[in-house]
């Protein structure tokens, strides 16, 4: 018998319990969530009763265990690859950091992260836009929109783009399927991107004149050193396309060799050290083991939900997208729309997977769902969390979780209700 119509509702109490910790820990007792042991602790506590519980739980309690624990491994090899490589490059030189140059800073990520993936981009870009920055006092909204657009709504159009959309290459969707999803990218980016230039204009004024004035003298030339490191990149992601373990073996050996062959004096000019990927990887294997519960009863009992037209798949996939890892969140979805494309002889359109027919308007929602709402959270894509302890280390004070959401409330809800009218409805 599937294990999601077996375990009760009462084991998502972990997961819903580590969200909650990552959301006010870090306001009731800031010191003690400054280090990583401590945020291991916590991690461990609600991590442990449910990894005990899925290994009695018989063959397939520990199958899924396991099956967690490998995408896991696979997920924090190809951030920490990421993020180490990038942490070679640096782009020096001060432009002016003008409301149009960080707009086309936020739109140039959004194009480059189809191609080197949105944690790439993330990790590529966001200490160039930080030091671009840093004569302003006013940036913290930078780096938010820096999250909704490269670390997220960004990788839509290739499976490069964002791990659900690779999962779903591997299972059967054509590579240059998602580059029909255009006009909803298009629409998404380009309506944030004109928000924030309106927002950006608005802190920009408001600037002290010392620093504007510092800001428009401080000017130096862009160079790019480290430039040894996009052949290591290249390398990443040349790995994706492995089997396991080749695929984590690729990446990892791409990663020593870009921190073997990289002057330690690049890594020092961009503050780097690995405490934020360990922040990340900490958080993250408590959210993968906990988060399989959620999942499972997802599976079971979807249909009893009533998801059934696009709309529903939109946001269905989106707000489990804002708190779940988006990878499993459109693998359960695609299964779900599968299953009612079977029930109603596979109209309108059918994209055959390997395992099975996907009615395409269904496959369109879930995609753009899981891919934008990534956004609504600091936990909604692995990026997120990277970008906001790396901005956090240069000195711009992040909101907190609570404070976040309230940002992707007013900006991006707006947007996907009128994308849900245009595309979905």
């Amino acid at each position: 018998m599937n294990l999601g119509s077996t375990i009760s509702l009462a084991w998502g109490a972990p997961f819903a319990g580590l969200l909650l910790s990552i959301a006010i820990v870090p306001l009731a007792a800031s010191r003690f969530w400054e280090k990583n042991r401590n945020k291991a602790i916590v991690s461990a506590l609600f991590l442990a009763p449910v990894a005990v519980m899925l290994l009695v739980n018989g063959a397939e309690g520990r199958t899924e265990l396991a099956h967690t624990l490998i995408e896991y491994v696979s997920f924090i090899i190809l951030l920490a690859s990421l993020y180490t490589i990038s942490g070679g490059i640096v782009l020096e030189g001060d432009i002016q950091a003008t409301p149009l140059t960080n707009t086309t800073f936020l739109g140039v990520g959004a194009v480059l992260a189809n191609l080197v993936g949105t944690t790439g981009a993330s990790m590529l870009l966001i200490r160039p836009l930080l030091k671009t920055n840093s004569e302003r006092a006013r940036i913290k909204h930078v780096v938010i929109f820096f999250i909704f657009i490269v670390s997220n709504i960004g990788g839509l159009l290739t499976p490069l783009g964002d791990p659900p959309l690779f999962l779903g290459f591997l299972r059967g969707v054509p590579f240059e399927w998602t580059l029909r999803l255009l006009p909803i990218w298009a629409t998404a980016v380009g309506a944030v991107l004109a928000i924030f230039f309106v927002v950006d204009s608005w802190h920009y004024n408001r600037e002290s004149l010392s620093d504007r004035r510092r800001d428009a003298i401080e000017v130096e030339p862009l160079r790019l050193r480290g430039n040894l490191n996009f052949v290591w990149l290249a390398g990443v992601v040349g790995s994706v396309f492995l089997p396991t373990p080749w695929k984590e073996i690729g990446m990892a050996t791409a990663a020593v060799l870009a921190y073997a062959t990289t002057n330690p004096d690049l890594r020092a000019r961009n503050q780097f050290s690995f405490h934020a990927i360990i922040e990340v990887a900490i958080l993250f294997v408590g959210i993968f083991v906990t988060m399989v519960v959620p999942v499972a009863i997802l599976k079971a009992r979807g249909a009893e939900l009533g998801v059934r037209e696009p709309w529903h798949f939109f946001w269905a996939s989106g707000v489990l997208s804002s708190f779940l890892d988006n990878a499993p969140t459109y693998v359960t979805f695609v299964a779900l729309a599968q299953s009612l494309t079977s029930a109603t002889g596979g109209a309108p359109a059918v994209l055959h997977l390997a395992d099975g027919g996907i009615a395409e308007p269904l496959l369109v929602a879930i995609s753009c769902g899981c891919v934008f709402m990534g956004a609504n959270t600091y936990i909604g894509n692995g990026p997120n969390f990277m970008v906001k302890a790396i901005a956090d280390g240069a000195g711009v004070k992040m909101p907190s979780f609570f404070g976040y959401m309230g940002y992707s409330a007013a900006v991006l809800l707006p947007i996907f209700v009128f994308i849900t009218f245009v595309f979905f409805r």
